[in-house]
C-alpha cells in the first residue's frame, strides 16, 4: 500500500503557456496539481516557479480548447473540468484594440478581454467621453463589406483614416478606474481647468496639452470632408441584401472579446447600433453628437439608407455650412468651450427635439383633456390596376388614432365611406416641397398585407398638422400627447429648409465659391450633375441654413435624418416559417417589419408593444414571437446569427425603460436577461 501523502497519489502534470515578454524564459511551464487545487492557487504556484517580478494582478487563466476565461479564482480544477490535457495560457485580460470610429478615425487603446462586451464597451466610452453607452456596440466588418472597388489610379494614396490616435495611457484602458470626476452619469458639468469652460475629459486625461486638443478635436469636431476617390473605394450597399451584411457582424454583448475570436490589435467598428439617442445635450455629450452626426453623414453619403434629391441637396447644405463656420471660428475658441454657443444651441435643441421618443411626458394635465380632432378637406388617392390612380377629395375627420373620410363636410354627421385605424401602420413622408407636393403614405396592416392609403395636403401647415397625428397614431398615442407640438414644429422647420429660393450671385457666380461638391453628396449624385450645377443646387439649399452655429447645424442634420423614411432600420435576410423564399426584416426601435427582397415594399409589422414573449430555439436556430390577438411569428437568419436579432428586440426593450433620472446606473443584470438568451 502506498500514502496518501505520497507523490504521484493524487497529483498530475498540467502544462501551462506564459504570456510574457522576457525573451530569456521559458514560455511553457510544467506543473504538478491535484483536482482540488483552487484557480487561484495555480495562478500563485506558476507566478512563483517563473520567478519574474512584475505585476501580474491583470492576468488570468484563457482555456484555449473551451473558448473560456476562468475568472472564478475559488474554483477548484475538477469544478471548472481542467484535466491534464488542458491547455491553460496565462495571460492578461487587457489587451491593445483598433476602434474604428463613427467619423473613420481609428483610435488604438487597452481594452478588457475577459470582460462581457457590453461592459467593455461602457469602459470604451468613459474613455472616449461618450455618454449613454448602452445605445453603442462592437461591430466585426464582414468579408463582403471590406471587397473595395478596383483602384483606376495605382498611384492613388492610402484613405487618411488609417491615422491611428493612441489612447493607451488614459487611466481606463490601462485597467484602472477612471476619476468619477472625468466621466459621470450625472449632469453635472466637466469644466476645463483655464477657461473655467465646460471640456471633454478625453482632454483631461492628457497630459501634453498639444496631444489634448487634438485628441479632443478628432472626437468631438467633424473633419475635413473626404475626397470622392476615397468614397467611390468604399462598400456602397445596392440592394437590401446588401444592407444586411452590414449588420451581420455584431458581436454578442454577452460574452467577451476572447470568446468571439477577437485578437489583440484586431480592427473593430464602434458604433451606435441602437437608434434612440436618448437625452442628448451639447454641454455634456460634444463626442456623443458629433460622432452621431458622423454616423449619419456616412450614411447618406455611402447611400446606406435612401434619400431624395432634395433630401441629399439638404444634408450636402448643412454640412456645407458645419465646414464654412468651422473655418470662421479657426482662429477663436471652438464650439466644445464656448459657453455662449452652448447656451444658443441649448435653446435650439428644445425646439428640434433631436432625441426619439424624448418628449417629456411630465404634462400630465394636457394629457388628460378631451383629445383634440383634426377635420379639413383632403385629396385621397388610391393605387389602381394598370398603374392608374383615383383621386378624389373627402372631408376626412382624425379623432382618437384613427382617420375617418366622408363625401363631404355636410355628411360629417352620417356613416364614413370608410375608417382607417392608423394603430401599428407605416407612416411615409412622400414630398417634394418645390413642386408643392404634400403626400402622405400610410400602409395599413389587414389580413393578408399591407393597405395602401395615399394622403395629399393642400400646404405645408396642414400637411405637418397631419403627418404628426398619423405619426403619433402609428404608435397608438393621440394629438393630446405632450410630444404632438413638438413632431408639428420639427416637420415644419425639415420643410422649411427644404423650401430654398435661388440667390442670384450664388447662382451666377459659383466658380467664386471654394467648394468641392462632390465631398457631400453620394457618387450617384456626382454622376447625375456637372461640378457647377451642383455647386450651385447645394448653394441654393444653404441659403436657409447659412446663420446656423457649428452645433446646430450637426444637430439639424441629425434631426433631418431622424425623419428619413428609413431611419434607424436594420436588415436581416430571413426565411419565415412555411414560406418557399427569402425575405428581409427590417428590425427599428418599436417595430419590426417584413419586407419582400425583390420589390422592397413593405408586408406586415409588428409593433413591439403589442408583443408578449419571444424565445428562440438554439438547436434549430428559430426565433419565435407571439403578439397579441394570437398573431405569432417564426423565422430563421440566413444572414447572420439568430441571436443578433434576439439581441436587437431584447435591446430595444431595455433601452425603453430608461428615464431622465441622472443619478441612475446601467441595470446590466437587466439587459443581459433580455439579450442573452439560454444556449
Amino acid at each position: 500500500m502506498v500514502s496518501s501523502n505520497e507523490y504521484g497519489s493524487h497529483t498530475w502534470d498540467l502544462l501551462l503557456t506564459v504570456d510574457h515578454q522576457h525573451e530569456d524564459v521559458e514560455k511553457e511551464i510544467p506543473l504538478q496539481v491535484t483536482g482540488d487545487l483552487h484557480v487561484g492557487g495555480l495562478m500563485l504556484k506558476l507566478v512563483e516557479k517563473i520567478k519574474i517580478a512584475q505585476d501580474w494582478s491583470d492576468y488570468a487563466f484563457w482555456w484555449e480548447q473551451k473558448k473560456c476565461w476562468l475568472l472564478r479564482t475559488h474554483w477548484t480544477l475538477d469544478k471548472c473540468g481542467v484535466q491534464a490535457d488542458a491547455k491553460l495560457i496565462f495571460t492578461t485580460q487587457h489587451k491593445m484594440l483598433r476602434l474604428r470610429l463613427p467619423n473613420m478615425k481609428t483610435v488604438r487603446l487597452k481594452v478588457s478581454f475577459s470582460s462581457m462586451v457590453f461592459k467593455a464597451v461602457s469602459d470604451i466610452c468613459k474613455m472616449l467621453n461618450i455618454r449613454r453607452p448602452e445605445e453603442l456596440s462592437l461591430l466585426k466588418q464582414s468579408e463582403g463589406t471590406l471587397k473595395k472597388k478596383k483602384k483606376k489610379d495605382k498611384n492613388s494614396k492610402e484613405p487618411a483614416t488609417e491615422d491611428i490616435l493612441n489612447l493607451c495611457n488614459s487611466p481606463v484602458s490601462s485597467g484602472l478606474p477612471a476619476n468619477p470626476g472625468l466621466y459621470s452619469k450625472t449632469m453635472t458639468p466637466i469644466y476645463d481647468p483655464v477657461s473655467g469652460s465646460p471640456a471633454s475629459s478625453t482632454k483631461t486625461w492628457f497630459s501634453d496639452g498639444s496631444t489634448a486638443e487634438q485628441s479632443c478635436s478628432i472626437l468631438a469636431l467633424s473633419q475635413s470632408p473626404c475626397s470622392p476617390e476615397m468614397l467611390a473605394e468604399m462598400y456602397q450597399p445596392r440592394t437590401l441584401a446588401d444592407k444586411a451584411k452590414l449588420n451581420a457582424g455584431w458581436l454578442d454583448s454577452s460574452r467577451s472579446l476572447m470568446e468571439q475570436d477577437v485578437q489583440e490589435e484586431d480592427q473593430l467598428l464602434l458604433r451606435f447600433k441602437y437608434y434612440t439617442f436618448f437625452d442628448l445635450n451639447p454641454k455634456y455629450d460634444a463626442v456623443r453628437i458629433n460622432q452621431i452626426y458622423e454616423q449619419a453623414r456616412w450614411a447618406i453619403l455611402l447611400e446606406e439608407i435612401d434619400c431624395t434629391e432634395e433630401e441629399m441637396l439638404i444634408f450636402a447644405a448643412l454640412q456645407a455650412q458645419y465646414h464654412v463656420s468651422k473655418l470662421s471660428l479657426s482662429s477663436e475658441t471652438q464650439d466644445s468651450t464656448c459657453e455662449s454657443e452652448v447656451d444658443e444651441v441649448e435653446a435650439a435643441l428644445s425646439n428640434l427635439e433631436v432625441t426619439l421618443e424624448g418628449g417629456n411626458k411630465s404634462s400630465i394635465l394636457e394629457d388628460i383633456t378631451d383629445i383634440p380632432k383634426l377635420a379639413d378637406n383632403l385629396k385621397l388617392v388610391r393605387p389602381k390596376k394598370l398603374a392608374l390612380k383615383a383621386i378624389k377629395t373627402y372631408w376626412f375627420v382624425f379623432r382618437d388614432t384613427s382617420i375617418s373620410y366622408f363625401k363631404n363636410k355636410e355628411s360629417a354627421q352620417g356613416e364614413p365611406v370608410e375608417k382607417l385605424n392608423l394603430k401599428g401602420c407605416e407612416v411615409v413622408p412622400d414630398v417634394n416641397v418645390a413642386a408643392k407636393k404634400f403626400g402622405i403614405k400610410l400602409l395599413i396592416p389587414v389580413a393578408d398585407g399591407m393597405n395602401e392609403v395615399y394622403l395629399r395636403c393642400d400646404n405645408e401647415d396642414q400637411y405637418a398638422r397631419w403627418m404628426a397625428a398619423c405619426v403619433l397614431a402609428s404608435k397608438g398615442r393621440t394629438m393630446a400627447d405632450s410630444s404632438y407640438q413638438p413632431e408639428v414644429q420639427k416637420i415644419l422647420s425639415f420643410l422649411q429648409m427644404k423650401n430654398w429660393t435661388m440667390c442670384s450671385q450664388a447662382a451666377s457666380e459659383p466658380e467664386n465659391v471654394d467648394m468641392k461638391p462632390e465631398c457631400f453628396v453620394s457618387p450617384r449624385y456626382t454622376k447625375k450633375f456637372k461640378s457647377k450645377q451642383l455647386t450651385a443646387r447645394i448653394l441654393e439649399a444653404h441659403q436657409n441654413v447659412s446663420q446656423m452655429s457649428l452645433v446646430e447645424a450637426k444637430l439639424r442634420f441629425i434631426q433631418a435624418w431622424q425623419s428619413l423614411p428609413e431611419f434607424g432600420l436594420s436588415y436581416y435576410v430571413v426565411r419565415f416559417k412555411g414560406s418557399k423564399k427569402d425575405d428581409v426584416l427590417g428590425v427599428s426601435y418599436n417595430r419590426l417589419i417584413r419586407i419582400d427582397m425583390a420589390t422592397g415594399d413593405p408586408i406586415t409589422t409588428w409593433r413591439f408593444s403589442n408583443m408578449k414573449q419571444w424565445n428562440v430555439n438554439w438547436e434549430i436556430r428559430q426565433v419565435a414571437i407571439e403578439f397579441d390577438q394570437n398573431v405569432s411569428i417564426a423565422f430563421t437568419c440566413l444572414s447572420a446569427d439568430c441571436k443578433i436579432i434576439h439581441e436587437y428586440i431584447g435591446g430595444y426593450i431595455f433601452l425603453s425603460t430608461r428615464s431622465k433620472d441622472h443619478n441612475e446606473t446601467l441595470d446590466e443584470e437587466l439587459f443581459h436577461k433580455l439579450t442573452g438568451g439560454q444556449e
